[in-house]
């Protein structure tokens, strides 16, 4: 909390998929792209420490707004790629370019809950007490997983990294039956936006509606977010890698 509140620092965190680069402001995101030589046009998520957070900040509708509890009541790791809320711009720093760095070029993020306790206590602090948001990217070169372990950061990552908070352990107790090999690095994303970045409608119980939310990435919990989402809504679709 301090080094993220102090401005301009990067901190390596561990979750339940592996360790990430999580900052707090516009120079800490310029670091954080620069250390993981990431292409800007893959925007960081941001970290949503309370359901009260996300709804100050995301353009939801009832469906999707449910959708997300059911989640975050079962404790599993999702991310929904959504507008943001007038109001919920104000939170991005105005410095730099950081509403290019959290956002694409449709102007919408990906919010993620439920990404493991160590990270979730930092953002729900800094959302509660500062009223600050949290920023993240795997920590790891782009392209490059870092396995769930802490050497997997990379050399440069580990030297210019403000803190490195290790944790091994945790993060193998998500899949404890999983090889380097068979686990996965990332969390599910769903997109809950057309093409131009608009909220798709609701459904209310009606069949083949169209726009309708999109699955564009696998990764831990799928098979229980696959039950939520076919529980949730009558039609979705799947496109593995439909983001940027």
């Amino acid at each position: 909390m301090d080094l993220l509140l102090e401005g301009g620092k990067i901190c390596v965190v561990p979750t339940k998929v592996g360790y990430i680069i999580a900052t707090a402001d516009s120079e800490g995101l310029e670091r954080k792209f620069a250390v993981k030589d990431r292409k800007r046009n893959k925007p960081a998520v941001v970290l949503i420490g309370s359901m009260e957070e996300l709804d100050e900040l995301a353009e939801m509708n009832d469906e999707i707004r449910d959708y997300y509890q059911k989640h975050w009541d079962r404790d599993i790791l999702m991310g929904c790629i959504l507008p943001w809320k007038e109001s919920g711009l104000k939170y991005i720093p105005e410095e730099g370019d950081a509403k290019q760095l959290v956002r694409d070029t449709r102007g919408t993020s990906c919010f993620v809950v439920k990404y493991g306790k160590a990270a979730e206590q930092i953002s729900k602090e800094l959302w509660e007490k500062e009223k600050k948001l949290m920023f993240a990217s795997s920590a790891n070169p782009s392209g490059r997983g870092n396995r769930g372990k802490v050497a997997g950061i990379g050399e440069k990552i580990d030297s210019e990294a403000d803190l490195v908070i290790e944790a091994d352990d945790y993060v193998t107790s998500i899949q404890p039956n999983a090889s380097e090999e068979t686990r996965w690095e990332q969390g599910v994303m769903v997109s809950f936006v057309t093409e131009d970045g608009t909220l798709i409608p609701e459904q209310k119980g009606q069949r083949m509606v169209t726009p309708c939310p999109v699955l564009i990435r696998k990764g831990v919990y799928l098979p229980e977010i696959l039950e939520i989402l076919s529980d949730s809504f009558l039609s979705w679709d799947f496109r593995q890698g439909f983001y940027y």
